[in-house]
């Protein structure tokens, strides 16, 4: 679910009206804070995304760049990540350039691929799941990270606990006994 609505709007009306082939480039730098309640972002959008007029619609793919504050898979404190993406997709229009009748739509019902009816491809959606995608499964605030102890929390980056680590799960306590 989204906090707000931040949107990455391109006017492509021009674009749709030149030949198969034509080709657009487009320079981002959008403050995409709110783009998912899931994501802490910490800093713009940026980037350049390149347009290519297709036969059936625009053609986009670019490198964009952004940070997100994580929290380490270990040992839960803040971390820092810049994130590079790629982005790829084609974006079909909902109206014909030339004559403003409806299409009709092959893709999924989202819309994320959608022009509009005045001619504005949103890249919001494409950059939001491109940012999941390439956002670390398991962040590590350092590779060499001890983590925390899994009886009484403590952090043992911090230093050594007073556990006592020979604890066996009561589950496998007869697999002990084989031994």
């Amino acid at each position: 679910m989204r906090d707000r609505n931040p949107r990455l709007n391109i006017n492509v009306a021009q674009l749709l009206k030149e030949p198969t082939g034509s080709v657009r480039w487009h320079d981002l730098s959008e403050d995409i804070r709110g783009i998912d309640h899931e994501l802490r972002i910490l800093a713009p959008l940026t980037g350049t995304v390149k347009m290519i007029r297709t036969a059936d619609g625009i053609f986009v793919t670019g490198r964009l760049h952004t940070v997100l504050q994580l929290e380490c898979s270990r040992c839960l404190e803040p971390l820092v990540e810049p994130l590079h993406l790629e982005i790829e997709a084609e974006f079909r229009p909902s109206v014909d350039i030339q004559t403003g009748a409806k299409l009709p739509l092959v893709e999924p019902a989202d819309g994320a691929t959608t022009i509009d009816e005045q001619h504005i491809l949103d890249l919001m959606e494409i950059a939001r799941q491109a940012i999941f995608l390439a956002s670390p499964m398991h962040p590590l605030c350092r590779e060499d990270c001890a983590g925390m102890c899994p009886q009484c929390g403590q952090d043992l980056n911090e230093g050594q606990c007073d556990c006592v680590a020979d604890v066996v799960d009561p589950r496998l306590e007869t697999l002990k006994q084989l031994l």
